[in-house]
Parts: structure tokens; sequence; C-alpha cells
């Protein structure tokens, strides 16, 4: 849940900041968009933006006859300039991030012990997997990428909110839709599950207010490297975990606390997509790590929370007398410590796509062996 939600690992949350710069369309320079309370409904206003003039068109300087449509659907760098919305819908979505999450629910289901090979925990667990890769990460993406939109016009001026290839109003109606469809589909597994109490549906209103605070103000964790990241990692692993070992099974503070370290291996993860926006954020004034300490000390910051974090879960496991989790977790540990050499400490801008294609599936590999430790 990205939300549950709450990169693979590939993609981060794009840096952001308050601070004005225009957008390259003029259309969408808006100001951030609020959300006031009031004793009936939420309501989410745009401000001095023309909405109705903003239609879907590629920007002038955006590549796109290299692009490319794979690309495009996922989310990622590279990707061809679309005017298709269903297709721009998709893309905001990032459909990219969603694996982690889903992995995540794999995850809580080995470790709750009760899951079964039965055609109802299978249809439970896709229902899971929905909620919380499609609706409500994809929510967090979307809203990332609206209160994003400055920045990316420095980093990123092809994205389609500030190219003005999707409308406000269109962005804004994706973020409602996708986030009451998770939380609908949160309270469905309860009721599914029979829960008296429905834990399903408040880690998903949970995870989708971390997501707001993490990329609106005034809060907007995402502002401080260390929390910002933090909170995206915990999003990425410890929630959707939480979810299916919650819709299976019993939530016990042991698990809590074991995911919630593993989630400053999400840390790092996270601050290898810090590089690559150095210039935006230090524009921004944001304080990413690579901005606060520099490209040197960073890197070796990101792989000593993936590392160490890591190692210290094989050292609980073999602590709680399951030495043969432990050893398979270090020899998972092992290949990701010799990619971080060969490709991110070389050039983590450079070479970033490789290392979290090349190492990030052994620490995911990870995750599994941990579930299933702990639900022995």
């Amino acid at each position: 849940m990205s939300s549950l939600v709450n990169t693979v690992y590939s993609v981060r949350l794009s840096s952001s900041a308050e601070a004005s710069c225009p957008p390259r369309n003029r259309r969408l320079a808006a100001k951030p968009s609020c959300i006031s309370f009031n004793r009936r409904r939420l309501v989410v206003r745009a401000t001095e933006t023309d909405t109705n003039e903003v239609g879907a068109k590629a920007p002038d300087n955006a590549p796109a006859q290299s692009g490319s449509s794979f690309n495009q659907i996922l989310g990622i760098k590279g990707a061809k300039q679309e005017t298709n919305k269903w297709k721009i819908r998709v893309q905001l979505t990032k459909p990219v991030t969603w694996p982690p999450l889903i992995w995540g629910v794999v995850c809580g289901a080995a470790a709750s012990g009760n899951f079964h090979w039965t055609v109802e925990d299978v249809a439970k667990s896709i229902v899971c997997m929905l909620m919380s890769g499609p609706c409500l990460t994809g929510y967090t993406q979307t809203i990332n990428d609206w209160y994003d939109r400055d920045i990316d016009a420095i980093n990123e001026p092809y994205r389609p909110i500030p190219s003005g290839a999707v409308s406000e109003n269109e962005v804004i109606t994706q973020i409602w839709v996708l986030l009451l469809g998770g939380l609908g589909l949160g309270g469905l597994l309860d009721v599914w599950a029979g829960h008296n109490f429905p834990v399903i549906f408040y880690l998903a209103l949970g995870g989708s207010l971390l997501s707001y605070i993490y990329s609106a103000p005034p809060l907007k964790l995402k502002q401080n490297g260390w929390i910002g990241n933090f909170a995206l990692g915990a999003s990425y692993i410890s929630l959707p975990w939480w979810a299916g070992q919650a819709l299976f099974g019993t939530l016990t503070p042991d698990i809590i606390v074991l995911t919630l370290l593993y989630s400053v291996a999400g840390l790092g993860i996270a601050i290898v997509n810090d590089f690559k926006s150095i210039e935006g954020d230090r524009q921004m004034g944001l304080q990413s790590l690579p901005v606060a300490f520099g490209s040197e000390t960073a890197k070796w910051i990101c792989v000593g929370a993936i590392d160490i974090t890591q190692l210290s879960v094989a050292g609980y496991l073999l602590g709680a007398g399951k030495p043969y989790y432990a050893l398979a977790l270090v020899g998972l540990i092992a290949p990701q410590v010799f990619f971080q050499f060969k490709y991110f400490l070389k050039d983590p801008v450079k070479y970033d796509v490789k290392y979290q294609a090349s190492a990030q599936p052994f620490l995911i590999l990870g995750l599994l062996v941990t579930a299933l430790a702990t639900s022995h």
C-alpha cells in the first residue's frame, strides 16, 4: 500500500517544493491546491487556473519521437508523449510503482500463516492488491505529481501536468476516484474477513493521510530528506504487509516493529531517486539528502541504510532461533552489495536504473524470506 500505500522502487515520488517557480505551461501556473474541511464535505479547490482552456497536447520540447510507449504506460523516464487521456491517466498512477505494494501484501499474507490456496483466499488477496496498488498507490502518485507540478516544470517539463497534457479538473477527479475506491475496497475486505474492528479500512485511511501530508503543504514531509524518505519507505513496505497480515491473521506488535525496521531500507531506496533531482531540489530549497550532505556522503548513507537494516533483520532471525532463514537473507544481501559497488557507488545518477533493476529483486526476495520466517 503506498498509501498502503502509500520504486520497482525504481521511481520515487519526485522532489517538490512550495517555492514559486513559473511552470512551463502558464495555464497551469496555479497556486497549490488546498483542502478545506467543514462539517459536511471535503472540498479540493484549485485557485487561479483556467481549467476550461487546458487541453491535451504534447509539450514543445518533449522527446516525443524517441520516447517509448512502454515507458509511457509505466510512468517512467523516456516516455512517449501521448494525447490519449486514458493513457495519460494511467501514466499518472505510475504502474511501475505498484509491484512493491502488491509484493508487500503477499509478504503479509505469508507472515500470517493462515493463507491457503483456496479460491476465496486468492480472491481476497487480489482485492487487497488492487486496493494497495492501482487505487491507493495510484492516488499517491497522482496527488504527488499535482503538488510537484512546479518543480517538475524544472526537472521534467514534459510530464503530463506541467506540459498541459491533462487538465486540472481531470487530475483532481482522478485523485478522488482512486482515493474513494481504495477506501471502499478496504471496508469491503474488513467485512469479508469478518473483522469486528475495520483494521484494513483504517490502515488504508492512515496510509492515504500519510500520502497527502507527504506531498501537500503545510507539512509536506518530503521537504525533509530523513522524514520524507522514511515515510515513503514505510508506505511501500510496512503498510501493505500489515494489510495482508491483518486480512488473513492478526497484526502483532513484533511484526509492526520488524516491518518499521525494514522501512529504514526503504528510506535508503528512496534516497537513490533523490540524486536525479538535485538541481531542482536545490533551486526549490528542498533538503534532500544529496543536497544537504552532498552526493558523495549521501550515496554512502543510502547503501548503509539498505545494508545495515537487512543485516539487523538477519541478526534478529538468528536470535529468534531461525538460522537458516538468517543465512538465506545474508545470501540475498551479498549480491546487493556487489551491485552497489558495480553501479551505484560509481555514479548514482548514471547508473540508478541499472542498479535498482539489478539489486532490488534481491531485497524484495529478502522480504519474503523474513515473512516466511515469522510465520513459523
